[in-house]
């Protein structure tokens, strides 16, 4: 099945076991977001920023998933800043957070 990535305008193929696996998101906000939020956002984690900002990453097993996360944040009137689809392939290179 071919799948059409608009922001590269370029086909790729997905398969199977692609579709099923959870796609790891960096999702960042405007302001620090303390530990209780934690719960809200199941297997995601959050990462204050020293910028103002907050990072919310980690697994989301769809789309519906990734809406319903964006609109618990719209509800409770948490700042956009960026929705970002991280690159399976450097999930498994170690990384140093300069942080």
């Amino acid at each position: 099945m071919k799948a059409n990535d608009s922001t590269k305008g370029a086909d790729r193929e997905t398969s199977a076991a692609d579709r099923d696996r959870p796609v790891q998101y960096e999702i960042r906000v405007k302001g620090h977001l303390d530990a209780r939020w934690v719960a809200w956002f199941d297997a995601l984690s959050l990462t204050n920023e020293s910028d103002g900002t907050t990072t919310i990453h980690g697994p989301v097993v769809d789309q519906a998933a990734l809406h319903g996360v964006l609109q618990r944040l719209r509800d409770v009137g948490v700042p956009l800043v960026s929705v970002t689809q991280v690159n399976p392939t450097h999930l498994d290179t170690p990384v140093i957070d300069p942080r």
